[in-house]
C-alpha cells in the first residue's frame, strides 16, 4: 500500500510551511492531483535558484535532494531544465519557495 499523500496536499502543504517560516511560496506548475512528482526550487531574494527533487533512500523513505543549481553565468540553463522537465512528464508538480535558510526549510520536510 502506498502511504504518500495526495501531491495537490503535499505541494500544500510545502508552500504553508514555507509561509510560516516568513518565506513566500508558489506553485509554478500544476501537475497531476493525486500522484504527480514534486520538484521544488528555493531561491532567497532572487539569488541562484536551487532544485531539489523527491529520491528513493536506503532506508525506503523519499528525501528531497539537491538535483541542480542555478549558474550564475548561464541563468537560462536552469529554466530550461525545468522547461525540458516539465515536457517529459506531465504530471510533474513545480514548486517555487523563496526562503531564507533554504537547506534547513528542505531538512524539515518529511520524507
Amino acid at each position: 500500500m502506498d502511504r504518500r499523500l495526495p501531491a495537490h496536499l503535499e505541494a500544500a502543504a510545502i508552500l504553508r510551511l514555507a509561509e510560516s517560516l516568513g518565506g513566500f511560496g508558489t506553485v509554478i506548475e500544476k501537475g497531476e492531483r493525486d500522484s504527480g512528482t514534486i520538484l521544488l526550487v528555493t531561491i532567497f531574494r532572487g539569488r541562484a535558484a536551487r532544485l531539489y527533487e523527491r529520491m528513493p533512500q536506503l532506508d525506503g523513505t523519499r528525501a528531497f535532494v539537491l538535483s541542480r543549481e542555478q549558474d550564475a553565468e548561464n541563468p537560462l540553463e536552469f529554466s530550461e531544465y525545468l522547461t525540458r522537465r516539465k515536457r517529459q512528464d506531465g504530471d510533474i508538480w513545480i514548486l517555487e519557495a523563496d526562503i531564507a535558510d533554504q537547506e534547513r526549510f528542505v531538512a524539515s520536510l518529511p520524507r
